[in-house]
């Protein structure tokens, strides 16, 4: 979002949201910051909210996207690798009637961020050696459940009460990309009541990339990750027909090694009966593992969640 792009509002004091200091106004909805937004399960964190164009005047109530990296989905100044945009799509598709105007609340991540994003579940599922080595990286255990409880137990009660919400599954969705995209599907699996839809972008399946130069390593390292990976997703999906997940990637930098792993998990969605109403896959030829790709696509994924109904 560009300063060009910004207003303020003169009617912000009056708006009755308790504990929180309004951003600039973009013309595309209205940002407002909750820093430093704390819990008992996780360390705090800031917490942007979108508002779509014209809450401040309606009554009605939206579905809520909540989504991961939030520094990243706004705001470039604040984005160290740049930002997706999320405001200017949302602000275009809800002007064409291309989707329905959610609440878009954006998690920041802590430097703890690949042990809160990685599914607990994954972990305790893969071989010794391979669990050894990615808590090593990651420096430590995963704290992922942890943090779903964050969401589901404090900050979504938040925004409900401080927000017009639809507070149901099929009203609560989920996104992010690489290991948000881990994360995201995790959250549908773990907390099915809660959330009813997931886009994951450009999903981390390898857990890493460094040290496997070798393809024979890496041929053994994927292997042993695609098994526990699929055990996890096929015991965990909630069964077809109420829940909705969007996979994409791209065949450049870290996502020319997905192909695999990607394809696997397709086949586990296919054989639980997922279909094309609540299971996409998408591979988008030149994308790279970056924010720039995930901005330049980003309207698929959020017509696939969001489809008017």
């Amino acid at each position: 979002m560009s300063l060009s792009r910004r207003m303020t509002l003169g009617l912000l004091a009056a708006l009755p949201f308790a504990g929180k200091a309004m951003a600039d106004i973009p013309v595309d909805g209205t940002l407002v910051e909750h820093p430093d937004f704390a819990s008992s399960h996780v360390r705090p964190r800031n917490v942007t909210v979108w508002l779509p164009p014209g809450y401040e005047a309606g009554s009605g109530r939206h579905p809520v996207l909540y989504m991961h990296d939030g520094q990243n989905l706004f705001d470039a100044a604040k984005a160290p690798f740049g930002e997706w945009g999320v405001d200017e799509h949302l602000g275009r598709l809800i002007a064409n009637d291309q989707v329905r105007a959610p609440i878009v609340v954006g998690v920041w991540n802590t430097p703890l961020r690949l042990r809160e994003y990685v599914p607990a579940d994954l972990i305790a599922a893969l071989p010794a050696d391979v669990r050894d080595d990615v808590q090593a990286i990651y420096g430590g255990a995963p704290l992922s459940d942890g943090y779903l409880r964050f969401l589901v137990e404090e900050l979504k009660p938040f925004i409900d009460q401080s927000y017009r919400t639809l507070t149901g599954p099929s009203d609560t969705m989920v996104s992010g990309s690489s290991m948000g995209g881990l994360i995201s599907l995790y959250a549908v699996m773990k907390h099915p009541q809660v959330f009813g839809a997931a886009a994951c972008l450009s999903t981390h399946w390898p857990l890493r990339i460094d040290g496997l130069d070798d393809p024979a390593a890496l041929a053994v390292w994927r292997d042993k990750v695609v098994g526990a990976w699929t055990g996890v997703v096929a015991n965990g999906l909630p069964a077809p027909g109420s829940h909705r997940f969007y996979f994409d990637r791209g065949d450049e930098t870290l996502d020319q090694f997905y192909a695999t792993f990607q394809s696997r998990i397709d086949a586990v969605f296919r054989e639980k009966g997922y279909g094309p109403r609540d299971f996409q896959t998408l591979v988008f030829p030149g994308h790279r593992h970056n924010e720039a790709s995930w901005n330049g696509r980003l309207d698929v994924p959020l017509k696939f969640l969001l489809t008017p109904a």
